[in-house]
């Protein structure tokens, strides 16, 4: 794979050069050890693209996994539990969610990396909620979030999200106050 673009959301690139860049550079040799071409696998069922071979986003994240679990990135899991508080009175709540979770595909050293081949917005959940959330539990300070650009968000199912769509939307939601230092890096294959 291949870098084909980063956009720095919050000083994310100032602020992982000063101070995460060995760690950056691992992500960097991830990105480009990755080999898309056996991760083109699944067998489109869509309409428009009937019988058409696409990449698999479940075989690319197997495959970031194979290159960054060796260097000690771990998949970091907190449990939930959520709030029942706020029911109206009288509201017989069903047992709640039990093993409810929040994860991040890989944190290191206080820098979390997330791979995200999905939805449009489960990109925008990484960054604006999810990271911001982990850095509130104390477990990074940080962010990577790595997807695909435009032309290989194309060659997967619809629906696929990419780098040039999220980053206008950053651009245009401006930073808040909340907000972490968070890399984009936008990927082709």
């Amino acid at each position: 794979m291949r870098i084909a673009g980063e956009f720095s959301f919050n000083n994310g690139a100032t602020f992982l050069a000063k101070k995460h860049l060995a760690l950056l550079d691992e992500v960097y040799d991830a990105i480009s050890n990755v080999d898309a071409a056996p991760c083109k696998t699944k067998r489109s069922k869509e309409k428009t693209m009937r019988g058409k071979i696409l990449y698999s986003p479940f075989a690319l994240n197997k495959s970031f996994k194979a290159e960054l679990q060796p260097l000690g990135w771990a998949n970091c899991k907190v449990p939930c539990k959520y709030p029942t508080e706020f029911y109206k009175p009288g509201y017989k709540a069903t047992p709640l969610f039990k093993g409810a979770f929040r994860d991040m595909d890989f944190v290191k050293q206080g820098l979390g990396v997330e791979v995200q081949f999905g939805k449009y917005a489960f990109m925008v959940y990484n960054v604006c909620a999810k990271m911001t959330i982990f850095h509130r539990l104390g477990h990074i300070n940080a962010g990577v979030e790595i997807v695909p650009i435009k032309r290989f968000a194309d060659q997967m199912s619809t629906g696929v999200s990419y780098f040039e769509q999220f980053v206008w939307d950053l651009q245009h939601r401006g930073v808040s106050n909340i907000d972490i230092p968070v890399l984009i890096i936008g990927i082709d294959a």
